[in-house]
């Protein structure tokens, strides 16, 4: 199982690539910077809560994880 810190680690790299395609995607769609940061922004934060849970969840499941012998 991993560690708290370790999925955290992991949510917030991943939100911060998610950002960076979402803001650069909404610019490309509204032309606008402010616009495109706001939402960015928005569904980073609820990216990273989401992807968090989704991940602690997974973390207990026994579903496809070998066991390795020592």
């Amino acid at each position: 199982m991993e560690t708290t810190l370790r999925t955290i680690a992991k949510a917030i790299t991943w939100q911060i690539l998610g950002l960076v395609v979402t803001g650069a995607l909404a610019w490309g769609y509204t032309g606008s910077v402010i616009t495109a940061l706001s939402f960015a922004l928005s569904t980073a934060a609820s990216g990273l809560a989401f992807f968090f849970v989704h991940e602690r969840i997974w973390a207990r499941i026994n579903w496809g994880i070998r066991k390795r012998h020592a």
